[in-house]
């Protein structure tokens, strides 16, 4: 199973059924999403998961609309119940808009059980081996306001898609607080295993490219100061190079891979270094001049 199937299954599994009004949300969580289709007097909620199609139908029972069917299609489960009489929704246009919700906001455990029927509904995940991503698509651009503003308020930053009622987030310790906050805590901790491997994996890669680096910057560095030294001896003129000089020169040419630091130590009078650099600039500068 995927990731974001195994998230859904441990949500489908969460016990709050006994709480009339923390089933309502979660209910009306699904109804905001773009799954949610409406033909004439009949609500048909589509799925490929068959945990969201279990978690629906058990929300209904629950709430006493026990009048539903579910159907499969090819990989499609599908389930149709008549319009749900209930007061916080109204139906327009073949879409499900929000009424009355003034006795759900700012009680947290009915905003996070909206939430996570929204996700139920029609929401994803990736894995984090491959890349942070969650979205939920929603059917009006109204639901989805209204759900980012809820998230918002918890410090779970989502952005809404262009041109599209879709909520979404790449950012990995924000996809996983809200994985924490529908409540889906075995999935939190393996997210956090894979995130934190993964971040760990991405620091070496960068400490190995700023290394490789560095090694090709010295190299490159030091084969030119071969070439200075090379030049001066050639023209014959490098026994009249001051004694630092030639000093530093004969440490380069057996040195080549050496760093500037240690050549510094090698030297009769050790320097640092900044003293090192100077003096093979300065080679660099009479082997131009020749």
């Amino acid at each position: 199973m995927s990731f974001s199937s195994d998230v859904k299954e441990e949500l489908s599994k969460i016990s709050n059924l006994p709480n009339k009004n923390e089933v309502k949300a979660e209910l009306i969580g699904y109804l905001l999403t773009s799954n949610i289709n409406i033909q004439k007097n009949i609500l048909k909620y589509s799925t490929e998961n068959q945990y969201n199609i279990n978690r629906f139908g058990k929300l209904l029972s629950n709430l006493g609309y026990i009048d539903y069917k579910i159907e499969i299609q090819g990989k499609v489960y599908s389930i149709t119940v008549k319009h749900l009489d209930m007061s916080e929704i109204d139906y327009k246009e073949n879409s499900i808009y929000i009424e009355r919700l003034e006795w759900l906001l700012n009680k947290e455990n009915l905003e996070k059980s909206l939430i996570r029927g929204c996700f139920m509904g029609s929401g994803s995940v990736n894995n984090p081996k491959n890349k942070y991503h969650v979205e939920i698509l929603f059917k009006i651009e109204k639901n989805a306001k209204f759900v980012l503003e809820i998230l918002k308020k918890y410090n779970i930053e989502f952005k809404m898609l262009e041109n599209s009622n879709t909520l979404y987030s790449k950012d990995g310790e924000k996809i996983s607080e809200f994985l924490a906050f529908m409540g889906a805590s075995t999935s939190v901790l393996k997210f956090e295993e894979i995130r934190v491997f993964r971040e760990m994996r991405n620091n070496v890669n960068r400490l190995v490219n700023c290394e490789t680096a560095n090694i090709n910057k010295t190299a490159q560095a030091a084969a030119k100061q071969i070439s200075a030294i090379e030049k001066i001896r050639k023209k014959g003129k490098f026994d009249s190079l001051p004694d630092n000089l030639k000093e530093i020169a004969e440490i380069r040419k057996k040195n080549p891979d050496m760093s500037l630091i240690e050549m510094g130590k090698l030297l009769s009078t050790p320097i640092g270094k900044s003293g090192v650099n100077h003096r093979l600039k300065t080679i660099e500068k009479i082997a131009e001049e020749l």
